[in-house]
């Protein structure tokens, strides 16, 4: 479709949606909402910069924002095109506009643009092909979302585990993950965190009843619409189809539980749920509102993902591209974003005869979170639940996508032949499997878990660690760091992680990375000690 007003978007290209199936057109006078991504001032710092270093939202803004310029043509140039533009952030290089989808197809040229239908999104509006920017905007707008609703994204874990007596023992309270991580004194006061969530919906009632069960204050959440609005428990049930209906209620127990685990261990600190959609734009959208939040959070839990290579089924790299820039944008600002590491084991969830890692744990401006289970000695090893029973390995591996920071100084090689010296994931991990959480659910106790309840169990480490540093070393993105050496010789994640050399992440007849002494790319540096981990960020 490239034409003399034209021209490709670089990495807008979507391939065929392999579950969902075109089923008409769109209507011309549907109202479309689209984020715009634009260009800095200046590159955004490789993962290799600024390490150990914080910046200030208004340094940020002035080094790497959108320049007004920008933004001002921009702006012009889609007016004069009927097209309304609703928000800009320069910090965040982004504008939100909306218009009827006649007008927005007018202006962004899109291949096969129709209305699609799959099993778990219903009807939505997707794409195959690239979108095409006028040749006025080009090199300025550097990603075009909205326009493409398809899902790619998908919660780490599913509805929580169903365990009759004497199958498992008794799941942890917080009281319990505080021990067997020696989290330093606090409940979070005086700490922001954030939690990202995609779809779903936040069931209030079921955290309050989880508080009152521990004897734990009333929590300080608030829940941001993004880009949707959380379902109640009420809206789940009347969704007319099965399984939409289905997916909805099981991301609704992956909202809970995760605040569940965050309020548990931090009762007074401030948390604040975003929910959007999980189409690139929610991503984007989700990220935009984390990072222009004031104060700014020390951390942000996220326990979703997908196979960071699947390009012709779930992400664009245009989308990898601008999800990625907005996670360091966030590192800049020094939060530690804590990524679940999936759930399928060393394949990701593709099932194609090959390692896969995923999106965005695979990201170098990230902190990736593995999984972990309990054995009856006692004995902490790698999670890995036998198919027959509960399918679910920790995810880990080596990136496809994403080279290996110089500060990520290990070297693992990848399962698949020729593959690049790829950013190795997890960094560090924290129970998922056996015997999972003591939570509350649907107005009854379940034991939850999945690496979905190993990244919030660190964001909250993080909100405890950083509530007790000194102030000149607090707001510090903390991936790199534990890479850094100590003055014994040791690093920081050997030095405050308690190593776990039992297990593998095999699954669907690839044999998997191995567990073993030291770093690895099923467990990371292993699970926290969190005092050590304390004492070392002091040092350095």
């Amino acid at each position: 479709m490239a034409s003399e007003t034209h021209v490709e978007l670089y990495g807008s290209r979507r391939g065929k949606h392999l579950t969902a199936f075109r089923v008409g057109d769109i209507n011309p006078e549907d109202k479309v909402k689209v984020t715009i991504v634009l260009r800095g001032r200046r590159e955004l710092p490789g993962p290799d910069e600024f390490v150990g270093q914080t910046m200030t939202p208004e340094e940020l803004a002035e080094e790497f924002g959108a320049k007004k310029e920008d933004a001002d043509k921009v702006a012009k140039f889609l007016k004069e095109r009927d097209l309304k533009v609703e928000e800009i952030s320069l910090i965040t290089r982004s504008m939100c506009i909306s218009g009827t989808a006649k007008a927005m197809e007018k202006v962004f040229r899109v291949d096969d643009w129709a209305i699609y239908h799959s099993p778990t999104q219903a009807a939505h509006r997707g794409r195959q092909g690239g979108i095409h920017i006028p040749v006025e905007l080009e090199g300025v707008v550097t990603g075009v979302f909205g326009l493409d609703q398809r899902r790619v994204a998908h919660p780490r874990s599913g509805a929580p585990v169903s365990a009759g007596p004497g199958i498992l023992p008794r799941p942890l309270t917080p009281e319990d993950i505080e021990r067997l991580y020696y989290f330093p004194p606090g409940d979070g006061e005086g700490q922001s965190i954030a939690i990202a969530q995609f779809g779903g919906g936040y069931l209030r009632n079921d955290v309050i009843a989880y508080c009152n069960n521990f004897g734990l204050p009333t929590p300080h959440v608030r829940v941001t619409q993004v880009d949707d609005a959380p379902y109640t428990l009420q809206d789940i049930l009347a969704i007319p189809e099965p399984t939409p209906r289905k997916a909805a209620l099981e991301e609704g127990c992956e909202v809970t539980m995760d605040g569940e685990i965050i309020v548990g261990l931090c009762p007074n600190a401030s948390i604040s749920v975003y929910f959007s959609t999980f189409d690139e734009r929610g991503w984007v959208d989700l990220l935009n509102k984390v990072i222009a939040a004031r104060p700014v959070p020390v951390t942000l839990s996220i326990s979703w993902g997908s196979a960071e290579d699947d390009k012709d089924d779930t992400w664009s790299q245009n989308g990898i591209d601008a999800i990625n820039d907005r996670l360091n944008l966030a590192r800049l600002l020094g939060i530690t974003t804590c990524v679940s590491s999936g759930d399928d084991g060393c394949r990701g969830d593709v099932n194609d005869g090959q390692a896969h890692v995923s999106f965005p744990s695979s990201s170098p401006y990230v902190l990736a979170v593995g999984g972990t289970m309990l054995e009856q000695s006692g004995e902490e090893v790698t999670w890995w639940d036998d198919p027959g029973y509960r399918e679910g390995a920790t995810g880990g591996g080596v990136s496809t996508v994403f080279g290996r920071p110089v500060w990520q100084n290990v070297h693992i090689a990848s399962l698949n032949p020729e593959s690049i010296d790829g950013r190795v994931v997890p960094d560090v991990s924290a129970l998922a499997g056996r015997p999972y959480y003591d939570l509350w659910i649907l107005n009854l106790p379940w034991p939850g878990g999945g690496t979905s309840s190993s990244a919030p169990v660190w964001a909250a480490l993080m909100a405890r660690i950083n509530a007790s540093l000194p102030p000149n070393k607090r707001q510090r993105f903390l991936t790199p760091l534990l890479y850094k050496g100590l003055t014994k010789g040791k690093t920081v994640g050997e030095a405050s992680c308690r190593d776990i050399t039992t297990g593998n992440n095999a699954c669907s007849g690839l044999q998997g990375y191995q567990a073993g002494p030291g770093f690895d790319a099923v467990t990371g540096w292993g699970v926290p000690k969190g005092v050590d981990l304390l004492n070392c960020l002091k040092q350095i």
